[in-house]
């Protein structure tokens, strides 16, 4: 860029500082912002748009147009040229707007007169918050150097928005961080929760944009750099012996962190009248907006490794650490872009829900969250731009809905749901020590899913009769290295103990998928959910599974011991891991270890073709649990993961209801011990219908245990049968709706 363009920006820059010291009111400020932009540029207008909702762009400040447009221009996103700008967050440069894709004609502002158009997104980390044009009636194409001008100055005005310096009248111009805020997102853990934010990663605040020394800007940047560049060297050599998964990201930081293009631009910048954050704000800002368009995974997640490069980098440069000085609130709610499993687990019970803008129902912190009973919602996409420390906030895991800053009539509305749930919970409380019995005179057995020692007090809370399904991989997940046998031992001993001789079932290691070991080499898979995975990983590597067994033989120690083998998909596989168990047993019993007094060994039917195994399969098996959440998935061919498809078919559909039936059947002929586990388990409606259909053990997290049991006593399972058998005469789809008919009428007698 010429040094005569780079004056002019630091110029430019430097009257809107001072335009904006004063101390004027926001519409003053962004008035005299429009003149002084079309001052500098030679044209005779400049405009700002901003965002007054989501969906809604308004004119807040003309040089040019008409003065009695303002406020009262608005357009949808991707209407008009300034709408597109907006939507597709895109520099648009045209001689001749008026045949330009989208033109949108607003006779109100009197823009007929001028003909060329430059339109650039004011956005900050990703997130548009409106856009600034400069038009002029000579027809030209605005050259490179304009272009950049302009967008060096929407950054500006993006961080003086986010400071609060236009603050005024109206939607678009009211304070940020103060308005209510409604996002969606995708359940993870249901639940509903209350409380204020907890930010795992603080937020930098960048509070001097503009600086008058590029010289010494360019020296504070190099220095940061430099200290970034050791950071990441020494971090590196740590994990030289180490998980080369974080070698992979770390190598990546490095190349970034060494990029002669990444500090060119920075540098440009600083040239052009920004400070060293202000810059690095400036490339953070255009990365994620790639990242969000981009639909290349691996590009996605080298603009993420990008994204958080420049977090340290500003971090150096501000010197606002993760520490800054807020105490979390007594009812802390966390918000964060991702977290890891270990993470979560030093918050541990304290939090009363999760909030992530990434994520996914099978992660980690998923598998955490529920074995801890916080509400989780992913996918909550700008939580982190949208939420400070210390705002009010509501969770609804039950929706997916996030209420930040509710006004006061959602706030009231969603306490009457959580005292209404309250209320239930205390009716639950009536029922604990009574069984779960029909009106039919059916028992069905209700265990707890559990994956952590924190979740055994559970066991007598919730009224649980055993543990159904107990996820050893959390203590494989949580660490940076295998753990010893004898560390695995000895948890599962304390294991048995807190069930107090109630049946506890061990699931083996179901690794792979969305569950990769930090210490174990990933598989780079087109989809990893159909690939090497739990016991196909188990069996290939039998190393883990032999110490798993030898450690859970050891720990019970005498007693009862039940384990169950993940996603097996046919015969051969159970019995190959069968083997391993008899091996185990027989080595244990030459090293002179007490055996249990009886083991119980069973496989989890999470694939369609098991059901269809031979029947000397259910003959040998001892009992067998339905993985309702994989084989779901895999049944419909819906991507649990996926948003357009996952809700897209029904748990009660008459096909799958028809399929779980088989499964009762042949178990039933065998004598195999059944039952269901999984998220649709813990629903009432839909475990109503399993136990009309012929389950007799139902495993679920622990605060759906009340709900399912006084459902199930308060309904004849013989007529909900025959609710199920009608619908499916008729050709209905789905059951559901018939099922929901009866239920209303058994509340109502």
């Amino acid at each position: 860029m010429a040094e005569r363009t780079e004056t002019e920006s630091r110029k430019l820059l430097g009257r809107l500082r001072d335009a904006m010291a004063g101390d004027h009111a926001g519409q003053e400020r962004l008035d005299k912002i429009t003149h002084l932009i079309a001052t500098s540029m030679g044209c005779e207008v400049c405009s700002i748009y901003l965002f007054r909702d989501d969906d809604t762009l308004e004119l807040c400040a003309t040089e040019g147009l008409n003065a009695q447009a303002v406020h009262e221009t608005r357009m949808k996103l991707g209407e008009g040229l300034v709408g597109r700008v907006a939507k597709y967050r895109r520099v648009i440069n045209t001689p001749d707007a008026p045949q330009a894709v989208g033109f949108r004609f607003m006779p109100e502002t009197g823009e007929e007169i001028y003909s060329s158009f430059l339109g650039v997104p004011v956005q900050r980390l990703g997130e548009t918050l409106g856009v600034l044009v400069v038009q002029s009636k000579t027809a030209r194409e605005f050259s490179a150097d304009e272009v950049y001008a302009l967008e060096v100055v929407a950054m500006v005005l993006a961080e003086m928005t986010e400071l609060g310096a236009f603050v005024g009248e109206g939607a678009a111009m009211s304070a940020r961080h103060s308005q209510p805020v409604l996002l969606r997102g995708t359940v993870a853990q249901e639940g509903v929760a209350e409380g204020h934010v907890w930010l795992h990663e603080p937020r930098v605040v960048v509070s001097n944009v503009i600086a008058d020394d590029p010289v010494r800007e360019t020296e504070r940047l190099t220095e940061a750099v430099d200290t970034l560049r050791v950071g990441v060297d020494q971090m590196l050599s740590m994990a030289a012996n180490g998980d080369k998964d974080q070698q992979q990201v770390l190598e990546t930081y490095r190349m970034f962190a060494n990029s002669k293009g990444w500090m060119r631009r920075m540098s440009e910048d600083i040239q052009s009248g920004l400070s060293a954050e202000a810059a690095v704000e400036k490339e953070q800002s255009l990365a994620r907006a790639r990242m969000s368009q981009s639909t290349d995974a691996y590009l996605r997640e080298r603009l993420s490794d990008l994204d958080d490069l420049s977090n340290r980098l500003l971090r150096i440069l501000t010197g606002q650490g993760a520490d800054t000085g807020a105490e979390m609130p007594a009812d802390p709610i966390l918000v964060a872009r991702n977290i890891g499993p270990a993470e979560l687990l030093e918050y541990g019970r304290s939090l009363r829900g999760i909030v992530l803008e990434g994520g996914s129902v099978g992660s980690h912190a998923a598998i955490v969250a529920r074995a801890l009973a916080i509400p989780l919602i992913v996918h909550a996409g700008r939580i982190t731009n949208d939420a400070l420390n210390g705002d009010h906030i509501m969770v609804d895991g039950e929706q997916g809905i996030i209420h930040l800053r509710p006004d006061d009539m959602v706030a009231t509305a969603f306490r009457d749901k959580i005292a209404m749930q309250a209320a239930a919970q205390e009716r639950y409380s009536a029922i604990l020590d009574e069984p779960a019995q029909a009106k039919c005179g059916a028992v069905v057995k209700l265990d707890m899913n559990a994956g952590l020692m924190a979740d055994l007090p559970s066991l007598v809370s919730s009224g649980a009769e055993g543990v159904g399904l107990f996820r050893t991989e959390l203590q494989f997940l949580v660490r940076n290295q295998m753990p010893k046998r004898s560390e695995l031992s000895a948890l599962y001993a304390r294991v048995l103990d807190a069930a107090g001789g109630k049946r506890v079932v061990f699931r083996t290691l179901d690794i792979g998928s969305d569950k990769v070991l930090p210490y174990m080499k990933p598989n780079d898979e087109p989809n990893p959910a159909l690939g090497w995975r739990a016991i196909r990983v188990g069996l290939d590597k039998p190393g883990v599974m032999r110490m798993q067994l030898q450690a859970l033989i050891r720990a019970a120690n005498g007693r009862p011991l039940t384990v169950m083998f993940p996603f097996v998909a046919q015969f051969e596989e159970f019995r190959a891991a069968r083997r391993e168990v008899d091996k185990a047993i027989a080595r244990e019993e030459k090293l002179g270890h007490v055996l249990p007094s009886k083991i119980e060994v069973g496989a989890m039917l999470e694939t369609p073709s098991l059901a269809f195994a031979p029947e000397k399969f259910f003959e040998e098996v001892k009992f067998l649990s339905v993985g309702g959440n994989d084989l779901k998935q895999f049944f419909f061919a819906a991507d649990r993961e996926n948003e357009r498809v996952r809700k897209r078919y029904d748990t009660l559909n008459v096909s799958f209801l028809t399929f779980l039936e088989g499964i009762v059947e042949r178990c039933a002929r065998t004598n195999t011990d059944l039952s269901f586990c999984g998220e649709d388990a813990g629903r009432p409606v839909e475990a109503l219908c399993f136990a009309a259909i012929g389950f007799r053990s139902l495993s679920m997290r622990p605060a759906s245990i009340g709900p399912v049991k006084s459902l199930l006593r308060r309904c004849n399972l013989e007529d909900v049968r025959e609710v199920i058998n009608a619908a499916r005469e008729r050709g209905e789809m789905s059951v559901r709706a018939d099922v929901m008919e009866y239920v209303k009428a058994q509340h109502q007698t």
